[in-house]
């Protein structure tokens, strides 16, 4: 039996997991998710394993029905979540009952938001990954967006899961991440940076750019003053790293994300450090983005204070509520799931 039907798949929703990698040499696209950490704090709620495939949705979440009992967890950009019209908490396992419907308002704070299921979405594996890439037209459903009528199993799980999961401890609101614009950014010159003047790379530190319309999981297109090339605007093609900064000649600077095209004839000016790309994936048009430079160094050891950041959070999730009991009461022809737990 399936666990998850979708009635509404509202504006964007996709099936990730982390992305799909050691493909890009074949001209594939990692995806993944935008969030890795949003989408890691999820899988970690409901015990799954970090890279269990889940919903992003963009925007605003789907509507759902439960069709077999599960446990989920949502988190992300801040939204309300309302399970058979009830106000239910982000960032905590929320156990489910058959019959159930969810459905969430739109997103306020942020852009993307994921929806794990106990267990991990269970859909086909292409090239090791669950992952939707939707030009490619793998992975996922099929290799495009949920919609309605859909319906969505999660992977084998122990009964056993239950008990454990639903003593874990919420995510207190104020360790959720925040995702509030304008953003610093920080990024590392290159690797093209001597295709741009001085002027051009002064322009790109000093500067703030807004997102623009055309911001998809490809690529974030942003305006801004424009960034002065020192001769050609072109390449010879090569790889396009996730966060690397293409200029074309209109001097209007890019940022390539999850799906992008592998290789690119454009130089790069820069490119975003790994722990910053969780925050440029909640990141909405409109938004406006001030760049940092650091050094290689300093990468390294950011790169290593934001672990210790995430491993922090996992802690603070696998420790467990104190005295809580669940209680099922059937009244009439209807059941009731009751929480108990020491304040």
């Amino acid at each position: 039996m399936s666990t998850i039907k979708i009635t509404d798949p509202g504006p964007f929703t996709t099936i990730q997991d982390l992305g799909r990698f050691g493909f890009q040499r074949y001209g594939m696209a990692p995806s993944g998710a935008m969030d890795e950490v949003s989408f890691q704090l999820g899988n970690y709620l409901l015990g799954n394993e970090p890279n269990a495939a889940a919903i992003e949705f963009t925007l605003k979440g789907p509507e759902l029905e439960i069709k077999k009992e599960t446990l989920v967890a949502v988190t992300g950009g801040r939204c309300q979540v309302k399970v058979n019209g009830e106000l239910s908490p982000m960032y905590a396992p929320l156990h489910l009952c058959p019959g159930d419907q969810i459905s969430f308002s739109g997103i306020q704070e942020g852009l993307r938001g994921y929806l794990c299921v106990l267990g991990g979405v269970d859909v086909p594996l292409v090239m090791q990954s669950r992952s939707t890439y939707l030009k490619g037209q793998i992975g996922g459903i099929e290799g495009r967006q949920v919609k309605k009528g859909d319906t969505l199993d999660a992977c084998s799980y122990s009964s056993l899961d239950f008990s454990h999961i639903d003593q874990r401890s919420p995510l207190p609101t104020k360790y959720w991440p925040t995702f509030i614009s304008p953003y610093e950014i920080d990024v590392i010159l290159g690797p093209q940076v001597d295709y741009f003047s001085e002027q051009g790379v002064n322009t790109f530190l000093s500067q703030e750019y807004q997102i623009s319309d055309a911001a998809d999981r490809m690529g974030y297109r942003l305006n801004g003053p424009e960034i002065e090339h020192q001769g050609a605007a072109d390449i010879i093609s090569d790889g396009i790293p996730l966060g690397g900064i293409q200029v074309p000649g209109h001097g209007q600077p890019i940022i390539m994300m999850k799906d992008r095209q592998t290789t690119g004839g454009y130089p790069k000016i820069a490119t975003v450090a790994s722990y910053e790309i969780y925050k440029l994936g909640q990141a909405k048009p409109g938004d406006r983005i001030k760049f940092n430079k650091i050094s290689l160094e300093e990468a390294r050891q950011k790169k290593h204070k934001h672990d210790l950041w995430f491993d922090n959070l996992v802690d603070l999730i696998k420790q467990p509520v104190k005295n809580k009991q669940i209680i099922n009461l059937h009244f009439k022809s209807s059941s009731y799931k009751v929480t108990i737990q020491e304040l």
